[in-house]
C-alpha cells in the first residue's frame, strides 16, 4: 500500500483563501482615510500661505487668499479687479475638499502680510466627515491644529 504525501485540494482552497483575506486586510488598511488626505491637504495650504506671507513682507503688497469649490487663488491686493490678474486657481489634491475661513469672523479672503504682525487667523477644511483646522497666530506660521472644534 502506497501512502500519499501532499494536500487535498480542500486544504490549498483554504490556504489560497486565508492569504486572499489577509491580502484585502492589508491593502484596505494602507488606503488613505479622509483624514490622512485632509492633512496633506493642509500641510500644502499652510506651506503655501506661507510662502505667500513671505513674499509680501518682501514686496510690501499684501496678498490676498481666496477659496473656491474647485480650489483657492492667491493675487496682489490693491490692484483693481480690471488691472489684477485673475487669481491663478489651484485646484485641491483632492476632490470634495471645502474650506471655511473661522477667524477673522465673516471674512471672505484672508489678507496675508505685509506687517510682521497680522491677526489671528483661521481656516477649517472638510473632506466628507473629515475636518482639520489651518491656524495662525498672526505672528508664527500655519499650523494644522488637531482637535479643535
Amino acid at each position: 500500500m502506497r501512502n500519499h504525501r501532499g494536500f487535498t485540494l480542500l486544504e490549498l482552497m483554504v490556504v489560497v483563501a486565508l492569504i486572499a483575506l489577509a491580502t484585502t486586510t492589508v491593502v484596505v488598511s494602507l488606503r488613505d482615510s479622509n483624514e490622512t488626505r485632509l492633512e496633506t491637504e493642509a500641510l500644502r495650504l499652510g506651506a503655501m500661505l506661507d510662502a505667500a506671507r513671505a513674499q509680501s513682507r518682501t514686496s510690501g503688497v499684501p496678498v490676498l487668499w481666496q477659496a473656491g469649490a474647485d480650489g483657492f487663488g492667491l493675487r496682489p491686493a490693491g490692484a483693481s479687479a480690471a488691472t489684477a490678474p485673475a487669481p491663478n486657481l489651484r485646484p485641491w489634491l483632492h476632490e470634495g475638499t471645502s474650506v471655511q475661513i473661522v477667524q477673522p469672523p465673516e471674512a471672505r479672503m484672508l489678507v496675508l502680510g505685509p506687517e510682521p504682525l497680522t491677526v489671528p487667523q483661521r481656516i477649517e477644511l472638510r473632506l466628507g466627515d473629515a475636518r482639520l483646522t489651518l491656524a495662525s497666530d498672526g505672528l508664527g506660521p500655519f499650523a494644522v491644529l488637531r482637535g479643535v472644534p
